[in-house]
């Protein structure tokens, strides 16, 4: 069973940091390209940052030099490293492979940004 668990998320005040994680299981993780998804109240679901399963790496316009996606094979963990939070951030977050398993969302992880 494909599992994803999120967490870090918080309150920070603009201009801030936080750095998300996410522990995966039940699938070869080390084989799969992953992404960090977001979701704003009232919007649609939208990928953030994406790392392939060589590191490779690509950034939404809107998080481009602000936000870092690491990945930690050993681990089965990838993470988000985002600096120069800005109000319009806010949102849950979510890990999933790339491409999107619609079937294997997690809870994700809020992030709040306001002063």
């Amino acid at each position: 069973q494909v599992q994803f668990v999120e967490s870090g998320g918080g309150l920070v005040q603009p201009g801030g940091s936080l750095r998300l994680s996410c522990v995966a299981s039940g699938y070869n993780f080390a084989d799969a390209a992953m992404a960090w998804y977001r979701q704003a109240p009232g919007k649609q679901r939208e990928r953030v940052a994406m790392i392939t399963w060589g590191g490779s790496t690509s950034y939404v316009d809107f998080v481009q030099g602000r936000f870092t996606i690491s990945r930690a094979n050993e681990k089965n963990t990838v993470s988000l490293q985002m600096n120069s939070l800005k109000p319009e951030d806010t949102a849950v977050y979510y890990c999933n492979t790339y491409p999107k398993n619609d079937d294997d969302w997690g809870q994700g992880t809020q992030v709040t940004v306001s002063s």
